[in-house]
């Protein structure tokens, strides 16, 4: 059995993970048996580490994950923080006076950095349903009171699309401005990107760019796609990921990945 690539990088909301956030036995068995045929297998995700951990356990991930939007790389086995990237703090905040003098308040929430890193959450904001702990605040100082990977921003009136499109246009030169699911748009460290954190997960296993098939479904993986030699985004995606992407599978839902790697390792 031959596999024409050295590394399999899938994000994991909406690619990896089924809606339910587990893994469908077919694609299990897809990702084993490219391992088996000498791949790695590297999982890439906007979340950070506190926000992964449980899922990599439950799923028995033992291999090295790049977490935070490429901010953190992270091996699951040892369960220990490899590199991590941190956002200036008083850039962050001279970019959302920035972004807020032009579209008004903004709701806000912040990731801290570490394994154990708390997301901080402010009034307004609103988090997704789920186990994932998040810890309210009230005065402002306390956003910038520790080192943070990433600030989420949300606003009343515009969506999320928008919204990035006006931060990026407006303080594009000073952060990086992602949009990472519904109702997730980041500020980056600027050059930081899911690019550079699987860059140098790829590195630690002796892979490069051309090794790669990479797998996503939101305008946060165009980076990945334009690093990895195959970018393969899911029937499920954002338009904006599938006009750069190189092949578009089935869902998430449907096994997309698992439809993919079969193919190939059937050649």
């Amino acid at each position: 059995m031959t596999f024409p690539y050295r590394l399999v990088a899938t994000d994991l909301d909406g690619t990896l993970l089924r809606d339910d956030e587990t893994v469908s036995d077919r694609t299990r068995h897809a990702l084993a048996a490219a391992t088996a045929a000498g791949a790695a297998h590297i999982i890439v995700t906007g979340r950070a580490v506190p926000w992964t951990r449980h899922i990599l356990d439950h799923l028995g991930y033992d291999g090295l994950a790049v977490c935070g939007q490429g901010a953190q790389v992270y091996h699951a086995g040892e369960h220990r923080l490899l590199t991590s990237v941190t956002l200036d703090r008083q850039l962050a905040g001279l970019a959302l006076s920035k972004i807020e003098a032009e579209v008004g308040p903004l709701a806000l929430a912040a990731s801290r950095d570490g394994l154990d890193g708390e997301v901080l959450v402010g009034a307004g904001y609103r988090v997704h349903d789920g186990p994932l702990p998040v810890v309210a605040f009230e005065d402002p100082s306390e956003l910038w009171s520790a080192p943070i990977n990433k600030v989420y921003i949300q606003h009343p009136g515009l969506d999320d699309d928008a919204l990035a499109r006006v931060a990026r246009a407006t303080v594009g030169s000073l952060v990086d401005v992602v949009m990472a699911g519904s109702g997730v748009v980041e500020i980056l460290p600027l050059g930081l990107s899911k690019a550079t954190g699987l860059s140098l997960a790829a590195r630690r296993l002796g892979l490069r760019a051309a090794d790669t098939i990479a797998f996503g479904d939101m305008p946060n993986d165009i980076p990945m796609f334009g690093w990895a030699a195959h970018g393969v985004a899911m029937a499920n995606a954002h338009e904006e990921l599938k006009a750069v992407a190189h092949e578009i599978t089935a869902s998430n839902e449907h096994d997309g990945i698992a439809v993919v790697l079969e193919q190939l390792l059937q050649r």
